[in-house]
């Protein structure tokens, strides 16, 4: 067993105070993992909070009206939350990550790369677990509200984590929506190292600092080749 650590922070607007908080995640097996992973190994993994706690729940098929099941997330009241699963994947062999979510709203009058906008509606983060602790690296895939479609930059809380806006705006909002992103050619890109595998993936839904509503939901999540259609 060795441990993974993910930064985050926790802002308390209402006090004005903000601290960085740290969390550690047990990753339990060298193996390589699934290649699917279902809602329900997301809402059966490891819940990290921040703030109060979001709520994820299981939609079945009908009420996502998608064809399979889904995390439905909603986050109200300055609650932050995600949902962990710690896994080990191996990156050489599956580096395309593909999922399906559907984000209802975005974020009014925020500005994300500010520590009072770093709220999305729905964001998946992927962990490459890096010894010193520091040294380990996130990807957040996220529907921004106020970045471009495409755009990167640096988490205003933690350097190590770097965000892509794969959605922004409304519109795409109301609608599922399948994406797909070279992992490995995107630690590349955002963190300049080419991991072999990656530890953990996680979804979360959060307004702890903005201060405002969201409803989003989190389909199948599946790691693919490098060329998944061939």
């Amino acid at each position: 067993m060795h441990a993974m650590l993910i930064w985050r922070r926790h802002s308390n607007v209402r006090f004005g105070s903000m601290r960085i908080c740290f969390f550690i995640l047990a990753v339990l097996s060298s193996s390589a993992s699934p290649a699917q992973l279902e809602p329900e190994d997301f809402l059966g993994g490891t819940v990290r909070e921040f703030a109060q706690r979001t709520e994820y729940r299981l939609a079945g098929p009908d009420e996502t009206e998608a064809g399979h099941a889904a995390v439905y997330a909603r986050c109200r009241d300055a609650s932050a939350s995600a949902l962990v699963v710690e896994r080990k994947t191996s990156l050489e062999q599956t580096p395309i990550l593909e999922w399906r979510w559907r984000g209802d709203s975005i974020y009014r009058n925020i500005d994300e790369t500010e520590k009072s906008g770093d709220d999305y509606p729905a964001r998946i983060y992927v962990v490459a677990e890096r010894w010193p602790r520091f040294r380990s690296r996130v990807i957040n895939y996220v529907w921004s509200s106020s970045q471009p479609e495409g755009g990167t930059w640096a988490n205003a809380f933690a350097s190590q984590f770097q965000m892509v806006a794969v959605r922004s705006g409304e519109a795409n909002v109301g609608q599922w929506i399948t994406e797909r992103r070279d992992v490995l050619a995107d630690f590349r890109r955002l963190h300049g190292i080419a991991p072999d595998t990656v530890d953990a993936l996680a979804i979360m839904t959060d307004c702890d600092n903005a201060g405002q509503q969201a409803t989003a939901w989190y389909g199948p999540v599946r790691w693919l080749p490098d060329d998944p259609d061939g």
